[in-house]
């Protein structure tokens, strides 16, 4: 087995920074084999055996100094033996695959490893336009994120036999696509670079408030989520979305220790202790969003960053500028017309001009968009709707509102919050 330079000691198979190396490089040797084979499909197969080669050999041997360079030239032979194993009943890429002199002379040595970033390409084939939207996320986590089909799996809810289904299709569609590592003249980058955007939203979103389960977050998937983003920002600083995306995450993630109490019971935004916020976090966020927010066209990351800088910056809950907050949904409403940023704008107006108004604008953009009945935001639309008959005074109706949206969520912390809200306020003695 090639080794390229020395071997520290031997590592315990549970280490973290075994899974951390491991995790950290597969998107890189994955990357490095696709560009030079144009084969995501196998060489995703290539990667995962030459992690479980990895795994094994480095328990003993110990971490190699150069880590991708050893990966890459694992993965790389099996990258042959899986090619010639297509060769018996596929002629034209047997011509192609003994064209390749390592093929020809399999005593050669491996091929020179190119240290070179291969992020953002590999981020844009997994979002190709080819690709639905579930397919696009799951194969980000997968190839990019490194997570396994089953935590994929976990995160949405689904049997790891169906996601491993779902994660093949993508790969037999971007090979049917003829979709490339590199991009051609014809593809859309910003186009594309949009819909790498919209994916790390969704893993974010996903880990920030989860489908389903017994945890309000999923941490693994917002730090995933942020984790990729800071990727992103660093391959394209001057994309004021790209900042904004980053930012938005920071801001928002920055309360999510405060979201819950120590009996895992949702607390609202304004009943959170502001103190347990992730104060560094918030500096940053902050920070990225001003160093943009007037480079030139603002877009709707940038817009939500602002929004949740709003609410970081104030002290206490009664010190929200939500007139402000308000104004950024309605310009952001105008550049996304979407149910979920419509109801956030509902939410805004109630909490700057008064429930009333909120209710009336709801009521409104209820009979125009039906968010009731929209998938995106069916349950939240009714638990919106509820508290604000709840302020008004409205209880009977409210607790149905909150028994309806408590039977709409998979998730135990959002639903025992909302079945509480259907109790009647306790009177004063």
């Amino acid at each position: 087995m090639d080794q390229p330079g020395p071997m520290t000691g031997p590592v315990d198979h549970d280490d973290p920074q075994l899974e951390q190396v491991l995790r950290a490089e597969a998107p890189q040797v994955l990357g490095a084999l696709v560009r030079r084979f144009g084969r995501f499909e196998l060489a995703e197969d290539a990667v995962q055996e030459a992690l479980l080669v990895a795994s094994r050999q480095w328990t003993d041997d110990g971490i190699p100094q150069e880590p991708r360079s050893w990966l890459i030239r694992v993965g790389y032979r099996r990258m042959i033996d899986l090619i010639r194993t297509e060769q018996a009943s596929r002629r034209r890429e047997t011509e192609a695959a003994l064209a390749d002199p390592v093929l020809a002379d399999p005593t050669r040595p491996g091929p020179a490893v190119v240290h070179q970033d291969d992020s953002l390409q590999l981020l844009l084939l997994c979002c190709h336009p080819a690709l639905t939207e579930v397919s696009q996320v799951a194969l980000t986590l997968r190839a990019v994120g490194g997570l396994t089909t089953a935590e994929i799996a976990h995160a949405y809810g689904v049997g790891e036999t169906t996601m491993g289904a779902r994660i093949s299709r993508a790969k037999q569609t971007l090979r049917k696509a003829g979709a490339r590592f590199e991009l051609r003249g014809d593809d859309d980058l910003a186009a594309r670079t949009s819909a790498v955007m919209r994916v790390l939203y969704l893993i974010f979103n996903e880990g920030y408030t989860a489908t389903g389960g017994s945890r309000l977050t999923r941490s693994d998937l917002t730090g995933e989520g942020i984790r990729l983003a800071r990727m992103l920002h660093a391959l394209l600083p001057d994309d004021s979305e790209a900042t904004g995306l980053l930012a938005l995450m920071l801001l928002t993630d920055a309360r999510r220790d405060a979201r819950t109490d120590a009996g895992d019971h949702l607390v609202p935004l304004a009943e959170q202790d502001r103190t347990t916020w992730d104060h560094e976090q918030i500096s940053e966020g902050r920070r990225l969003i001003e160093a943009v927010w007037t480079a030139g066209r603002v877009g709707p990351y940038q817009l939500q960053a602002a929004i949740a800088a709003g609410h970081a910056e104030a002290v206490t809950a009664a010190d929200t500028d939500w007139p402000q907050i308000a104004a950024l949904y309605l310009w952001l409403e105008r550049l996304q017309p979407t149910a979920p940023i419509r109801l956030a704008r509902t939410v805004a107006v109630a909490q700057a001009f008064g429930p009333r108004r909120g209710l009336a604008l709801f009521e409104h953009l209820d009979r125009e968009h039906r968010l009731s009945e929209d998938p995106l935001v069916a349950q939240r639309a009714r638990a919106v709707h509820a508290h604000l008959l709840a302020q008004l005074g409205e209880h009977d109706r409210a607790s149905a509102g909150f028994r309806a949206a408590a039977a709409l969520t998979d998730n135990e912390v959002e639903r025992d919050y909302l079945e509480r809200r259907t109790r009647p306020p306790e009177r004063p003695s």
